[in-house]
């Protein structure tokens, strides 16, 4: 079994399609809301990506098979002075699920964090979600916190009217 990651070009058509494909993997599937992808995201998504200079896409392919995506989003820590990686979607496709693409992957990003000088990745994760929340324990993620007695952060979000 060959695997392989690489960092997604958004204006190669291939791995735009591969990128869409696993992105609607994770739309479709309950931990990612069980709804495909929006048709004008669809058509209008790695243009966007494209304009962005802070985003970028790690691809792994099995047997030169689309089976994984992780989305990143460099920004900045104030506490640190110092960028930093935000994971915002991981996905394995099902039939690849269990071989340790996830690791693979974040290794991955975690190599690309250090390259820019990163101080740290952050992502978020669905409490219910416990496969995941097991595999970023793995890779070493914790819950965020200053101060035990003050407790862990939230993750909150204030949505607009699509307009």
């Amino acid at each position: 079994m060959k695997i392989r990651t690489l960092i997604a070009d958004y204006s190669d058509p291939r791995q735009g399609e591969d990128l869409l494909y696993l992105l609607d993997i994770y739309s479709l599937d309950e931990m990612g809301g069980s709804a495909p992808l929006d048709k004008e995201v669809r058509r209008s998504l790695l243009q966007e990506l494209s304009k962005l200079p802070h985003a970028f896409s790690v691809l792994c392919y099995v047997n030169e098979q689309p089976a994984g995506l992780i989305n990143c989003f460099e920004a900045f820590s104030t506490f640190k002075g110092r960028p930093l990686v935000n994971v915002h979607d991981v996905v394995v496709a099902p039939g690849y699920r269990g071989l340790g693409l996830s690791q693979i992957m974040m290794a991955r990003v975690e190599e690309i964090a250090k390259e820019k000088g990163c101080c740290k990745i952050t992502l978020e994760v669905l409490e219910g979600n416990t496969v995941a929340r097991n595999a970023y324990e793995k890779f070493g993620f914790s819950a965020y916190e200053l101060d035990h007695a003050l407790g862990k952060a939230l993750f909150l979000q204030k949505q607009f009217d699509d307009t």
